[in-house]
Order: C-alpha cells, then structure tokens, then sequence
C-alpha cells in the first residue's frame, strides 16, 4: 500500500475516533443546528469546562470543529462545524410556524438565507435587519442572480415579539450578540459586504445554503 493511501486511511481513522464518543457526537449534533460559544455549549450539555475542553481539542484535532472569533464582540470565540459529513442522524427538534432570518444590515445574509430556505422548506421565512441599509448589497444580489434566487427589495428593521410561534436566525455574530435571547439558532457567517468581492459572497452563499439544509429537516412546522 502507497504512502499516499495510508495517510488518507490515517485521516479517516482519526475522525472516526474522535466521533467514537457519545458526548462528542452531543457536541456535533448541537453544532449541526447553529453555532455556539464555548459557555453555551457547556451549559447545554452539563459539562465542566475542562472536559469540555479536552472533547473540543479531540474534534478540533480531527477538522471536525472549528472556531471562529466574533465580528462583533471580539473577545467572544464560537464553535462551528467544519465537518458536516460527521452528523449522525437529522431527527427533527424544533418547531416553528415561520423563520425570520437577521443580519445586521438586511443587504445580503438574511436576504440569501431567506431566499433559499423558500427552496427547501414550506414553513413560510422572511429576513430583517437590526440597522437596516438602504439597498440590498450589489454582490448578493449577483450571487443571488447567478443562481436563480430572487430576493426581497423592501429591507426592512427587525422588530422583536413574544410569538413563541417565531424562530428567529441570527446569521451575523453582531445581531445575535445584540439580540440575545430573541434569538433561537446563530450561525457565524463572515461577512461579505465588509471582504467586498464575488468570491466572499460565494463563499457566503455556499456556507447559507448549507447551513439552511441541515436546519430545514430539523424543523417541523407548528
């Protein structure tokens, strides 16, 4: 057996040992609907903070799990899931009559994420912003017309409520850090209106797309 076939054998016996314990397959699986601090993940599993630790560097280790710093608050890190082939099972867990998705600006991550949960889910979505811009942002609406997706000209200020009905997705670190509790799932998403060029958007829009995905099978309506 060549070299090359033993590294790759060796890439795949390190991620499946890294998956073989139930407590990191409960970080992965948590990690599957949103992104989480270090803190919220601990208190969502009940663990210590060194065990955790030790179960981060093991998926971290395997490119299981990453971590990424706040564009917001920058003394905040968040956990994502760089992996997700590593998903065991996507049993349904939350329930929602419509989704709203929120970035700060409304101009091109909300409105991506809208737009493409429209194509994989029936549960009604719409996008807002927490300071709306005038415009959506020249580069999502060209990622969005090179991939047949129509977004929402009217921009427009997202306006928390008690409906317990509403699932709201903060897909920017500064809205979800602004927010707090009226948000249900926050996903990390750099973004691309401040990098500025098409491949940032791309990137965007691939990273939206798969994260709408993996929530929409997750999501029953109510």
């Amino acid at each position: 057996m060549n070299i090359e076939r033993l590294d790759v054998l060796s890439v795949h016996a390190h991620r499946h040992a890294a998956l073989s314990d139930v407590m990191r397959l409960a970080v992965v699986d948590e990690l599957a609907i949103g992104d989480k601090s270090p803190g919220e993940l601990q208190s969502v599993l009940d663990l210590s903070s060194s065990l955790l630790a030790h179960h981060l560097k093991v998926l971290q280790a395997a490119g299981i799990v990453s971590r990424r710093r706040s564009e917001g608050d920058r003394r905040r890190t968040y956990l994502t899931l760089s992996d997700p082939s590593a998903v065991v099972d996507a049993q349904p867990g939350l329930s929602a009559g419509r989704v709203v998705f929120v970035c700060t600006a409304n101009s091109a991550r909300s409105q991506l994420a809208a737009a493409l949960w429209g194509q994989v889910s029936g549960i009604p979505a719409s996008s807002a912003g927490t300071h709306p811009a005038e415009a959506v942002a020249p580069g999502a609406r060209a990622v969005a017309d090179r991939r047949n997706l129509i977004l929402n000209d009217k921009l427009q200020s997202f306006l928390p409520t008690s409906d317990a009905d509403e699932l709201v997705v903060a897909v920017c670190d500064n809205a979800y850090e602004e927010l707090g509790d009226a948000v249900a799932v926050h996903w990390s998403v750099p973004d691309p209106v401040r990098i500025g060029d098409a491949h940032a958007f791309e990137v965007a829009y691939d990273e939206i797309s798969r994260r709408v995905g993996a929530l929409a099978p997750r999501l029953i309506a109510s």
